[in-house]
């Protein structure tokens, strides 16, 4: 690649960042002036990563704060010379371009160097969660046609029985395996062994799998690093900013908001470690770290309004939420303590960010938001694929939108019907109003009839977990003579409350005076819920248990299970 046409390439990307930036606070016009950077030969790590480290050498890209309050400063520069090295010393160890690289760590910085690395000399990532098990472990690397592994020390037990012809990378010393901290002595200047083309493969994810066997989904080196800029719009990261993403690696979150947004922003990533979640710890973090700008999933700002939030005189910015359908009350209470509007946005692992509530713009409450640039939204009836104004959430392939997936790596059939008739289809059910907001309904596998009503079961949902003894809760259908099914509510409690009558009681009264008669919450299970290992509620063991389970007579009860006839007062 000439540098000339890298610098192009570079110079085109940072023309569309750049209007994104300038028009962060008016989402129309940016939705309608941007249009995507396609270079056919751009390197995301060489040619925008490393004229920034050059730009910006002593900026902080990576912070890390650890368990034991110790923490760690990469700069720009330090992270494009140490990712050079692991680059070359990769190749010395037989990883060529396009090899699949099984990338299983935790939040450390191996994992950002090794990410850079694996993109400047053309390797394909699989980001894999540390959590994961031996069986997971085994699909991942068969299917996933893995040729090398990098892992820490502590996870190599975990391959001491699985076989197969793949490099052993520790990111320490183990017996029996190449050890990374060796790349220290490699080259600092890295020239890639042939050019790589934007549509050459980069990342290979697994989906969570929360209603179906995962799915092995391939993005581009143009798609990923690029396609982010929709998200990197929606998170409101400026240059400079302090950045912190709460999630775990090995997931399309972690990347988008831990990797790529704040990076394509010129920002500094923080990473604050914890063995387990604390959420005063954080907070504390937040303050002294001067974060501005803050990503977190809906189930731990559920967990920080249970804290005295205005304690904490915070520096944010922007607050965003991301992974589930986040629930009016986290939104007004964290208004009320700090005055910001945490946004809402929605995506997949197939794609980056479609849809969100951007930095300055009127939020409906309860609405996800509007299109974000780059994206044309089309809803459209699951049944016929026509258009609707309740329907399918869809991306209209028409202008060939960067950030959408290339395909299912190992599903050419099913990467047709999810691209059937020239849209790409979520799966998801939402609808628009007038003025263009849509309103997320929920998987089109979990919505389901009861007296004939259709039920959004995140509707029903984001009542309970308002009530205080509610920590979670998921809603499924349940097998009912009379209504076919109606509205049963699995719950997780809050800590120190008894599964008992009462409890079932109160949660059920506080339901039915805030939910229409149809939409009433009939019976209610306590129960830890059953999730993926990215942390989703995986609905569809409870519907399987419920469907399985039947009609069953009034007599017949689950442990820790409560009907609305069981307690007196509640019967219509």
């Amino acid at each position: 690649m000439s540098k000339e046409r890298a610098a192009a390439g570079a110079a085109e990307f940072r023309a569309a960042r750049d209007l994104l930036l300038r028009y962060r606070e008016d989402q129309p016009r940016a939705h309608r002036e941007f249009s995507w950077p396609r270079s056919e030969r751009f390197n995301w790590a060489l040619d925008y990563f490393d004229a920034l480290a050059e730009a910006v050498p002593d900026r902080t890209a990576l912070w890390i704060v650890e368990e034991d309050g110790s923490e760690a400063r990469y700069t720009y520069r330090h992270l494009s010379e140490r990712s050079n090295q692991v680059a070359n010393w990769l190749i010395g160890q037989g990883v060529h371009p396009g090899d699949r690289i099984m990338l299983m760590l935790g939040n450390q910085v191996e994992l950002w160097e090794t990410t850079l690395a694996a993109i400047k000399l053309g390797a394909v990532v699989c980001p894999t969660a540390p959590m994961l098990t031996e069986s997971d472990l085994v699909d991942r690397l068969d299917r996933g046609d893995v040729a090398h592994v990098v892992c820490s020390p502590t996870d190599t037990e975990k391959f001491a029985h699985l076989r197969g012809h793949w490099t052993r990378i520790c990111v320490g010393y183990m017996d029996g395996w190449l050890s990374y901290p060796d790349s220290e002595h490699a080259a600092l200047d890295f020239t890639p062994p042939h050019p790589t083309g934007a549509d050459d493969p980069l990342l290979l994810y697994f989906t969570s799998g929360t209603t179906s066997r995962p799915k092995l989904v391939s993005h581009s080196q143009r798609s990923y690093p690029v396609g982010h800029l929709s998200t990197m719009y929606w998170l409101g990261v400026q240059p400079a900013d302090i950045h912190l993403n709460i999630s775990s690696p090995g997931w399309g979150k972690h990347a988008y908001s831990s990797v790529f947004a704040p990076w394509n922003a010129e920002a500094t990533v923080l990473v604050v470690n914890q063995d387990r979640f604390d959420a005063e710890r954080l907070l504390d973090q937040v303050v002294r770290c001067g974060v501005t700008t803050m990503c977190a999933p809906p189930t731990v700002w559920r967990m920080l309004i249970q804290t005295d939030l205005a304690s904490w005189r915070v520096r944010l910015r922007e607050a965003v939420a991301a992974g589930e359908p986040l629930n009016p009350e986290v939104v007004d209470r964290v208004r009320d303590a700090w005055g910001i509007t945490v946004r809402d946005g929605f995506g997949q692992t197939e794609t980056t960010m479609l849809v969100g509530n951007a930095p300055g713009q009127s939020v409906v409450p309860g609405s996800m938001g509007r299109p974000l640039p780059g994206y044309d939204i089309v809803l459209a009836d699951p049944t016929t694929d026509e258009r609707a104004e309740t329907g399918e959430i869809c991306v209209d392939l028409s202008g060939d939108p960067v950030g959408v997936m290339t395909g299912y790596a190992d599903g050419t059939d099913l990467t047709r019907d999810v691209t059937r008739l020239g849209l790409y289809h979520t799966g998801d059910l939402a609808t628009r109003d007038t003025r263009g907001y849509i309103t997320y309904i929920g998987r089109i596998d979990d919505v389901f009839k009861a007296s004939d009503y259709r039920i959004s079961p995140f509707e029903l949902e984001s009542v309970l977990v308002e009530h205080e003894f509610v920590a979670e809760a998921a809603v499924v259908p349940s097998p009912d003579p009379l209504r076919l099914s109606v509205a049963k509510a699995y719950v997780t409690l809050a800590e120190g409350v008894p599964p008992d009558a009462d409890t079932a009681r109160a949660i059920l009264t506080y339901a039915r005076e805030r939910l229409s008669p149809y939409k009433r919450v009939r019976r209610l299970e306590f129960t830890d819920l059953p999730k993926t290992v990215s942390g989703k509620i995986r609905r569809v063991q409870l519907r399987q248990a419920e469907a399985e389970r039947g009609t069953v007579t009034d007599g017949q009860r689950n442990p820790r299970e409560f009907w609305e006839e069981d307690l007196p007062g509640l019967k219509d």
